[in-house]
């Protein structure tokens, strides 16, 4: 049971101490849907493990706040603890202690200025086809319809604008095996890569301005895989790069961009995950700006689910 009249420090804490590793969410899903029900001023809905709760007083505009209710594996941090004022538990800062917020706002705002959406969804922390989220987005995407989102990631109390795109390569050096006692016989391709290390030592991030947020590129290599034995000359060595690409660019951009940088090698797209702008512009978004950054803002420079909204 969760007492939404509770503070939202005592919540986050009740939060904690009901596990919920991804793919068991079931106990907190079922906590959060029988408490938000009986809030006569919301419609509430469920799919899977996901709730979704919504105002409907006809306000102009909607505003969606969702937060993930899923945590990493718990590792002897549950239950939750005070220690310096502070609350410790798996899943306190990412994200507990937001979906309190959320759980605190749809129990005690029930007239808000503008409608208002609340999502609370499973199977974040895990690969992408799981996602919550993302389910929802496909399975019933009017319940996430809205002018506006907000996503309880946390960001130390600063409000962070979209979020950048990341994409991972494969760059393959091709060589020729051989024998190591008569390598001349042969084309290292591990040497070959040398020169992928060369172009991600000289490259020189992109640090562009979308709508008025200040965002910051990576090009970087994250694993190299290549060798056959120890007595033999390697024909492929494939170096694993991870781009973080700015919100000006479209998942095709940053392909495109990639095949330039590493003209020459065979580069194969693994994964890929759109950015999504800011939105800052939004009359919704500036009033919230406003209203509780004091008109500051900074740019999301990791990838969070808010590119699926």
């Amino acid at each position: 049971m969760l007492d939404l009249s509770a503070d939202v420090r005592t919540l986050t804490a009740a939060l904690v101490d009901t596990e919920s590793v991804s793919g068991d969410e079931r106990a907190l899903a079922d906590a959060i849907e029988h408490a938000l029900r009986g809030l006569p001023h919301l419609a509430v809905e469920r799919d899977g493990d996901a709730i979704v709760a919504r105002t409907g007083l006809g306000r102009a505009r909607r505003v969606v706040i969702a937060g993930h209710i899923d945590t990493v594996p718990i590792v002897g941090n549950v239950p939750s603890y005070v220690a310096g004022g502070r609350l410790y538990g798996c899943g306190t800062s990412d994200m507990k202690s937001g979906v309190a917020v959320q759980l605190k706002l749809a129990a005690s705002v029930p007239e808000p200025v503008h409608d208002a959406t609340y999502v609370f969804y499973d199977c974040e922390e895990i690969e992408a086809e799981r996602n919550g989220l993302r389910r929802l987005a496909n399975t019933h995407p009017e319940w996430l319809d809205g002018d506006f989102a907000v996503l309880m990631e946390p960001t130390g109390g600063v409000i962070e604008g979209g979020c950048q795109g990341t994409m991972r390569v494969d760059v393959i050096a091709h060589g020729k095996r051989a024998h190591s006692a008569r390598s001349w016989m042969g084309e290292n391709a591990i040497h070959g890569a040398g020169r992928v290390l060369d172009v991600l030592r000289d490259y020189t991030p992109r640090e562009p301005e979308v709508e008025g947020l200040r965002f910051h590129e990576g090009l970087n290599a994250v694993f190299v895989s290549g060798g056959v034995a120890g007595n033999v000359i390697p024909d492929e060595c494939v170096v694993t790069v991870n781009y973080r690409f700015a919100p000006d660019l479209t998942v095709q951009d940053a392909e495109d961009h990639l095949r330039e940088v590493f003209s020459g090698f065979d580069v194969r797209v693994t994964d890929a995950a759109p950015p999504a702008r800011p939105g800052l512009d939004d009359p919704a978004a500036a009033e919230f700006v406003r209203t509780v950054g004091a008109g500051r803002a900074r740019a999301k420079l990791g990838w969070t689910d808010v590119a699926r909204m």
